[in-house]
């Protein structure tokens, strides 16, 4: 037997191996979450990870796709720029889909959808039902969210204050600092049972206007990533998984 031919022989086939194996090995995708949005996306202060409904949706999104994912705490005015900018590849917040933010990033099949919520001072027993009966009263929303531009369009405010978080919108209504607030309604739900020292309702009687989609957004014209995202999302839709994790985080 040729020596020398077995040992190139035995290269070449290691060579072949390691090609191989760096190629199937996983690509991994920064994606960009809030660390403020219980119960969708936050930052866990016992654990110091990111955890929540949309967070379970996106590793279960990667599993499915082969894919691995890096989460990112990212305000959530700063998401779409951290997208265009390459800073991350995947926009996995509680986003809902609209055709301005369309302009700007792909969105996915919807995941789910919600309403708005309109909160009060808890001593604020008025039966709300329409931005109308709220007419010249200074009103909160996060910065970067669809409220800020429904808001201001109706017309029907004195102000709209910006917050960074819905959180601070909460402690503002809280502290009787802020007449109501406007926000994702199992979010502000989820806060509000979760921090009972808070001075604050979610009104009832409160009509939503803007139940809409969330998604999940990457960079525009990335159609592979896309087509991934939405063959798994159809695959966990049907399976029951989407469900279940909704179920798990009060969130239906």
């Amino acid at each position: 037997m040729n020596c020398r031919r077995s040992v190139h022989a035995l290269c070449g086939a290691f060579v072949l191996g390691w090609s191989l194996a760096v190629s199937a090995q996983a690509p991994t995708y920064n994606v960009g979450v809030t660390a403020t949005a219980i119960p969708l996306t936050y930052l866990d202060p016992k654990t110091n990870t990111l955890q929540g409904a949309m967070v379970d949706v996106i590793r279960s999104i990667a599993a499915d796709a082969g894919f691995a994912v890096k989460l990112q705490a990212t305000q959530f005015a700063a998401l779409i720029p951290a997208l265009a900018a390459n800073r991350i590849d995947i926009i996995g917040a509680a986003m809902l889909i609209t055709t301005r933010r369309g302009e700007a990033v792909d969105f996915s099949d919807s995941v789910f959808a919600y309403p708005e919520g309109l909160v009060v001072n808890l001593s604020d027993k008025t039966a709300y039902r329409s931005l109308a009966d709220l007419k010249g009263q200074i009103v909160g929303a996060q910065t970067g969210t669809v409220y800020v531009d429904f808001l201001k369009r109706s017309g029907e405010f004195a102000e709209v204050k910006l917050y960074p978080s819905l959180a601070d919108v909460l402690r503002e209504i809280s502290q009787g600092r802020l007449v109501a607030g406007f926000g994702d309604a199992p979010i502000l739900n989820y806060q509000l049972a979760q921090n009972v020292s808070l001075r604050a309702r979610l009104v009832s009687t409160y009509e939503s206007k803007l139940t809409d989609n969330i998604g999940i957004a990457v960079r525009k014209g990335d159609s592979a990533l896309l087509g991934k995202i939405n063959a798994s999302l159809a695959k966990l839709r049907a399976d029951g998984t989407i469900d279940q994790i909704l179920d798990r985080w009060n969130l239906r």
